[in-house]
């Protein structure tokens, strides 16, 4: 597929300088959760139950702040975005963890997608603070199956 516009495929970017100013366009966090029960799988999908969640509890570090922090023990968690995901029919999204997450011992897999959906983010070691609207994904380009 020929170098796209990737902003074209992207509903309700925060602050597009911030957003493109590396390759890619840059998804930001809006909300995190915390898996609270189980979901269930089954082989043909007649017994498919979603997992329990709750929103993980973020604060303000000071008083006068816009913008609360999330603080993430080691664990898995669930991210959603800010930005929505509007592409033709026939693209699929590839959206990465941004580097900047990965060098802080944190990860989602790499999506192939068309639409936003909650993503899996593994954190390790010693956990992570993450602030509200943090750039956390980017995707790096659109293609065509």
């Amino acid at each position: 597929m020929p170098t796209t516009d990737l902003t074209a495929f992207v509903d309700g970017i925060i602050h597009e300088p911030t957003q493109t100013e590396s390759p890619g366009v840059d998804l930001t966090v809006s909300e995190i959760y915390e898996i609270t029960a189980p979901g269930r799988i089954d082989f043909g999908g007649g017994e498919l139950e979603s997992a329990d969640i709750e929103p993980h509890p973020s604060a303000k570090r000071n008083p006068d702040d816009d913008y609360e922090w999330w603080t993430l023990d080691a664990g898995q968690y669930l991210i959603e975005y800010n930005e929505t995901l509007s592409p033709p029919e026939d693209v699929f999204l590839v959206v990465q963890t941004r580097d900047e997450i990965l060098t802080r011992g944190a990860f989602h897999p790499t999506l192939h997608t068309q639409e936003r959906g909650r993503v899996p983010l593994s954190v390790g070691g010693a956990g992570l603070t993450l602030k509200e609207n943090a750039r956390v994904s980017t995707i790096c380009r659109a293609e065509r199956p």
